[in-house]
């Protein structure tokens, strides 16, 4: 997609995925290895009761299923600028993310691209509101015709 192709209020539901304990402990291995996200024993004698995963696993998870769904990654998107999550729930091993994207401001940069900001809202598995947040991305402007 170009920037031209975007506009306010335009929305993409992101359909249930189910998110594994072994997706879990595999990212937060690698990327955010605090005992909660890693070590079942421990994540059981904390408040949460048990392993929960990362947030930044749960924001890119989500992400790439609104990449997929969406053709925002078939031409045009140059760079993502910023990013701004929040988390009201944890996403336990077995939980299911569904929510919406939804472009909430776009402006030409220059000549040869533009941003565009999107809102995001997620929901579990029992529509209870889990997490918020948004991005704004570049994206090229449509190639110019002679």
């Amino acid at each position: 997609m170009y920037f031209e192709d975007f506009y306010v209020g335009q929305t993409w539901q992101i359909a249930p995925f189910q998110i594994s304990r072994e997706q879990i402990i595999d990212f937060a291995s690698r990327y955010d290895p605090l005992p909660i996200h890693v070590d079942e024993e421990y994540a059981r004698t904390s408040r949460f009761g048990g392993l929960i995963a990362s947030g930044p696993m749960s924001f890119m998870l989500f992400w790439t299923e609104f990449f997929r769904t969406s053709g925002a990654l078939d031409s045009g998107l140059i760079a993502g600028l910023r990013n701004r999550m929040e988390w009201f729930l944890p996403t336990r091993p077995g939980d299911s993310l569904q929510g919406t994207v939804s472009v909430i401001a776009v402006h030409s940069r220059n000549g040869y691209n533009g941003e565009v900001a999107m809102e995001i809202k997620g929901y579990n598995q029992d529509g209870v509101f889990c997490m918020a947040g948004g991005a704004d991305i570049c994206f090229e402007k449509r190639p110019q015709t002679a």
